[in-house]
């Protein structure tokens, strides 16, 4: 199923959101506290994050379980940044594609994570997966719902679409083409954050300069809220919005 979660505010060491509090991603990992479908997400994890003066963020991402890799827990103790994303994976099939499979994906400016699953994949999705260009097809990362589901988000944002605009239209295309489908995407380029709640668990913590949005709440804040089901969250620094997100009228 995966957790994920973004973070813009002042700079913070990478360990402080996603190692160190009581109910941070790397717990998760084994033990979430609000997920909707299996109990471990131990296939894979990634982080990408932003340096200042820098629109392209750096990924690490690993085919393993967080809690395992010890390159992480030192890289994470160092490194600082104002806009982070990160993921810890349970894969909806198990197979192949590796560390390519692991959130964020990402192109030119932007981070992107999906946590859910998409039922009947990878069938149930052919009909979406023929209305994009060859080009962006052979692009995919790897052969996975999620990838897929980012190369429709990213479609809609290259023909100038705004980032909520392009995950809610995404979200209610894949839920007419799979009925079911847990579509919680998450999606910054460093300065905005875009997320669905749609089939699973999502919260966000707003503060002073800063924003959280979460799979589930990585510490015990009193201020941490949840958001309803299919509602768009869109937010920067100083604002959160919430959306629902509708059907099309006929």
């Amino acid at each position: 199923m995966c957790r994920h979660l973004a973070y813009l505010g002042g700079p913070v060491a990478l360990g402080e959101l996603l190692v160190r509090p009581p109910h941070a991603l790397l717990r998760q990992a084994w033990a979430p506290r609000t997920q909707s479908s299996g109990v471990v997400n131990a296939d894979g994890f990634g982080v990408g994050w932003y340096a200042d003066g820098d629109p392209v963020p750096a990924r690490y991402r690993r085919t393993g379980p967080i809690w395992g890799d010890l390159s992480f827990a030192d890289l994470a103790r160092v490194v600082r940044s104002g806009a982070v994303l990160g993921a810890v994976r349970g894969a909806t099939l198990p197979g192949a594609d590796g560390e390519a499979a692991a959130a964020p994906f990402a192109s030119g400016p932007w981070l992107f994570s999906h946590n859910g699953a998409v039922p009947g994949w990878p069938g149930s999705l052919t009909p979406l997966a023929a209305t994009l260009p060859a080009a962006e097809l052979l692009g995919l990362e790897a052969r996975t719902d999620s990838a897929l589901l980012w190369a429709l988000v990213l479609h809609r944002l290259r023909a100038g679409r705004g980032p909520g605009d392009a995950l809610a239209g995404t979200v209610l295309a894949v839920a007419e083409a799979a009925p079911g489908a847990r579509l919680n995407l998450l999606l910054t380029d460093g300065d905005r954050v875009a997320a669905t709640a749609w089939g699973n668990s999502l919260w966000f913590l707003p503060g002073p300069g800063r924003v959280a949005v979460a799979s589930e709440p990585y510490d015990d804040d009193p201020d941490w809220r949840e958001v309803p089901e299919r509602t768009l969250v869109t937010a920067c620094r100083t604002d959160v919005a919430l959306t629902p997100i509708e059907e099309p009228s006929a």
